[in-house]
């Protein structure tokens, strides 16, 4: 699982067939099958399809899709939120992050042990006491479709916008905070408790905020330019 977490990370566009024969190549004799447990296992298929952490729910109201064609141009225009998957030095927790889309900041994240629902929810209500976007993005996962969830987005007058069905790239910005939490902190960190986890993690994205600068944000900081660019709309 931690060869597959680092080659996934890597090339998120593999499918089991070649996280199987990247496997076999580096000496270790495993089949395919075993290889789609393990990945059903950590939640992930290959980007084309969608990472799987949050499967759909058919009980759940489904929202459209409001970003296609639009400009991203100020902070709190749109959010977004995902899952990913942390390895540890024995088993592994969950992550969510809420993110103003137009500066890269990281308003929250949340840590769990258990795909429930609630940790996005936590998050959620701890982004919106910060502040409040316009739209709010997600997949189409069982988390996000909650009531619970949209809930908390419906009293607060958001626009609820959710990816279609294969769409796999609407949130391809998310993969790259997960690929830079991933690089710069999981992967050298080797946590051995989820409150070590949690500690480190939340430690990472006070540095990806407010001294990680950025080449798309004109080597700023999200945190310059959430806080900054935010009151001159």
């Amino acid at each position: 699982m931690r060869l597959i977490d680092e080659e996934y990370t890597r090339h998120p566009f593999y499918g089991s067939r070649r996280l199987t024969a990247w496997l076999n190549r580096e000496g270790y004799e495993v089949g395919r099958k075993r290889v789609q447990r393990l990945m059903h296992h950590m939640g992930i298929e290959a980007l084309y399809q969608k990472p799987d952490l949050s499967r759909a729910s058919s009980e759940h109201r489904k929202y459209p899709y409001l970003l296609k064609g639009l400009s991203i141009v100020r902070p709190d225009q749109v959010w977004c939120a995902d899952i990913t998957y942390i390895r540890m030095n024995k088993g592994f927790v969950y992550l969510t992050a809420i993110i103003d889309l137009y500066s890269r900041y990281v308003l929250t994240h949340e840590v769990s042990v258990s795909l429930d629902a609630e940790f996005c929810v936590s998050a959620l209500k701890k982004a919106t006491a910060i502040s409040r976007p316009e739209i709010f993005n997600t997949d189409q996962g069982v988390q996000f479709t909650a009531s619970a969830f949209t809930d908390v987005l419906k009293q607060k007058d958001i626009a609820i916008s959710m990816d279609s069905r294969g769409r796999a790239f609407d949130n391809i910005f998310v993969e790259r905070v997960w690929r830079s939490v991933k690089y710069e902190e999981v992967y050298i960190s080797d946590y051995e408790t989820v409150r070590e986890a949690a500690k480190g993690i939340e430690n990472y994205f006070q540095f990806y905020n407010t001294e990680r600068p950025h080449q798309s944000l004109n080597y700023k900081t999200p945190h310059e330019v959430y806080f900054k660019e935010r009151y001159n709309y």
